[in-house]
Order: C-alpha cells, then sequence, then structure tokens
C-alpha cells in the first residue's frame, strides 16, 4: 500500500496511538541501553499496527492473552504510558507493582507472558469461561509465527474447535522466530494449521487500522456469536531485534525493511507525522528521566 492510500485513510486516534508506541519502544531500548531497564525486552517496531486494530475491535469486557511482545497490546488498550514504563523500571507504582517487568504483566483482563505457547491454552480456558457466560466476550490470544512450533497450541485449538469457544488466535507473522526465518522451521503455512482443525481463518496484509479492523470486524463479530474460534494472521515486519541486540539479518534487509515500514509511508505524505513523532518521542525520554531519577539513579 502507498503512503497517500495510507494517510488517505488513517484515522487520527489511530495514528496517535501508532506515533506513541512506537516512541514508547524507541524510548525503552535507550532505557535499556542506559542501564534503567534491567532484565530483558521485547519491542514490537514495526508491528504497532496489529495492536492498534485489534484495539478497534475489542472491549475492556474481551480477555487479550500476549506472548512476550506485547507492550504495544498495552498501550493500545490502555493508553497507560507511565503506568508500563514504571513497571519496566522496576518500581512500585508500576502496573504490577515492578515485579513483572518488560514480559509479565497482568491488568484487568489483559495479561501477558513469556511463556512460549502458554497464551493459547491459557486464552482457551477464558474463551469457555465466555461461552458458558453467554455475554458475548471473546479471548484473544496474540503469538507470533514461531510459536506455531509448540504442540500446546495445537492441543488448545483442539480442544477449542471441538467446545465451539469464542476463541480468537492473532499471529504476528514477521517471517523470523527469533533469529531463525521461517522458512527454516515451518512446514507448510499457518492457514493450513487452522484448516487442518477446521477453524475459521483470515489474512491481514494491510498496515492500516481502519481497513484491517474492516476485515476483521464480521470474523469476529461471527465468532462473538457462537461460530467456534477463529485464527487471524497478521504480515508484518519487525525492525527491532528479537530482544534488545540480538539480530542477525543483514545491514541490506533491514533497510528494506524500514523503507517499506508504516512509519515511512505515513511520513513521505504527511509532515505533520514528524512532528507529532518528535513530540511523542521528547515525552517519553522526559518520562524515563523522571521516573528513573525519581528513584535515585542518575537520569
Amino acid at each position: 500500500m502507498t503512503g497517500a492510500a495510507l494517510s488517505d485513510r488513517c484515522d487520527e486516534a489511530d495514528l496517535a496511538s501508532l506515533v506513541q508506541i512506537r516512541a514508547f519502544e524507541t524510548a525503552v531500548l535507550d532505557a535499556y541501553r542506559d542501564g534503567f531497564v534491567h532484565g530483558t525486552t521485547h519491542t514490537c517496531l514495526g508491528q504497532e499496527q496489529v495492536a492498534v486494530s485489534l484495539a478497534k475491535l475489542l472491549g475492556h469486557e474481551d480477555f487479550l492473552v500476549c506472548g512476550h511482545r506485547a507492550h504495544g497490546h498495552y498501550l493500545a488498550r490502555f493508553d497507560d504510558p507511565r503506568g508500563l514504563l514504571a513497571e519496566l523500571l522496576g518500581r512500585p507504582d508500576g502496573v504490577c507493582g515492578g515485579f513483572g517487568g518488560s514480559q509479565h504483566v497482568l491488568r484487568d483482563r489483559f495479561l501477558s507472558t513469556g511463556v512460549q505457547g502458554e497464551a493459547v491454552p491459557v486464552a482457551a480456558g477464558m474463551a469457555l469461561r465466555c461461552k458458558r457466560n453467554g455475554l458475548g466476550e471473546v479471548a484473544v490470544a496474540v503469538i507470533g509465527d514461531g510459536t506455531w512450533g509448540q504442540g500446546a497450541v495445537y492441543e488448545a485449538l483442539n480442544l477449542a474447535r471441538i467446545w465451539s469457544v469464542p476463541l480468537v488466535v492473532v499471529t504476528e507473522n514477521n517471517q523470523i522466530a527469533q533469529s531463525t526465518p521461517r522458512v527454516h522451521v515451518m512446514a507448510g503455512d499457518i492457514a493450513g494449521r487452522a484448516a487442518a482443525f477446521d477453524v475459521s481463518y483470515v489474512r491481514v496484509r494491510s498496515n492500516d487500522p481502519l481497513r484491517a479492523a474492516a476485515q476483521l470486524r464480521e470474523p469476529i463479530l461471527r465468532t462473538r456469536a457462537g461460530a467456534g474460534p477463529l485464527v487471524v494472521e497478521f504480515t508484518v515486519d519487525r525492525l527491532g531485534p528479537h530482544s534488545k541486540g540480538d539480530d542477525t539479518r543483514s545491514a541490506g534487509e533491514l533497510e528494506r525493511l524500514r523503507r517499506d515500514d508504516w512509519l515511512a509511508c505515513y511520513l513521505r505524505c504527511d509532515p505533520r507525522v514528524a512532528t507529532a513523532l518528535a513530540e511523542s518521542r521528547r515525552h517519553m525520554t522526559d518520562l524515563v528521566r523522571e521516573l528513573a531519577g525519581s528513584r535515585g539513579e542518575a537520569p
């Protein structure tokens, strides 16, 4: 999709959310480099549109279970960069009192986990609860393409189909599992895996949250209404490393991904995006300095 097409359709609130997530993730990597964030952290640079798209379709009554790359989903749902950053910095005013860190966040019906493949069976259990409630709620599990190598995913999907529960498995397919290209570890494709369990499947290729949400609205409504589980595959590009600096891709490949990035498309067609991004970056940098400095560390 061209930058012009993106600009013509993008909702102002969606753009603000996309820019906030990009600025937050960039600030997190800077904070890790400067010694403010300890342990590990996995950013969603290049994949922000998935979180913003889903936030348009899910309510706070729906369950959302994410894997280790969940900052964007939390921000799109709660618009709470301060609480999440405080959590990453290990502060008591963080979302989980500073105990969960980057990967293990719990708030209301949102949770993330660093255990690969755990999101799907946990969300399947939540979906069973949703079905018994009969209130039209759904449980969404967000995983990466590499997670389809976990047996628990297939066991959970099998039960979800047998029980016909309102489970949505969203795959952020960035074509690389940590540092291993998907073609080296996955036979067949995700669509074939959904078909094997007689589960509905939708593939989303658009970087525009409006278009993505429009494509997914009816399938998710059918799942809410009792049609059974749904597998959604987003085609995305991971711009950053798997974690902090473990990126084995070539400079040429990374440059190609940056040229095709949704943000590059917006910047080419609307100069106001650059201003919004710069303001958000300044806000996030100031937030890091404030939170790190107030716990006795030199900003």
